[in-house]
């Protein structure tokens, strides 16, 4: 798994015309899955999210009780190595990939995260506004 962590002032996704999910002062997360991911992965990597110290004064989103909203994003797993086309042979399929995709969100919420998410094999208008801007990519 793939975690990209973006601090932000606010973000938003969209489907159609519908907002589905909107967060203010908390993190945008793009969430990737591989083959060989595994429920337990997608706890421990909540954990490590929850827990990450990126926020101002080095506090997490545990610490403050900041939103996140939670985004799947295959393309977190793209390669371009060769040529200018990617390949997304390392990206898991659908059927593999949304149920990790819940259980991370279900283990963040599980902590008591508060959590907005995107809709699985939608195509999503993500808007967001980036503090700092702070960017880690965490990967198990």
């Amino acid at each position: 798994m793939r975690v990209l962590v973006q601090t932000v002032s606010r973000a938003s996704v969209t489907v159609g015309d519908e907002v589905i999910g909107k967060i203010s002062d908390g993190l945008l997360v793009l969430l990737g899955v591989t083959h060989d991911d595994t429920p337990a992965k997608a706890a421990e990597l909540a954990r490590k999210t929850f827990e990450l110290r990126i926020l101002d004064g080095e506090a997490s989103a545990a610490d403050l009780g900041a939103p996140l909203l939670v985004i799947s994003q295959f393309t977190l797993y793209g390669d371009a190595r060769k040529g200018r086309r990617p390949s997304w042979s390392a990206a898991a399929p659908a059927e593999v990939a949304e149920p990790l995709v819940m259980a991370y969100v279900e283990s963040l919420r599980a902590r008591g995260a508060v959590v907005e998410t995107g809709r699985f094999r939608a195509h999503m208008l993500v808007e967001s506004v980036n503090v700092g801007p702070r960017t880690v990519l965490l990967e198990l």
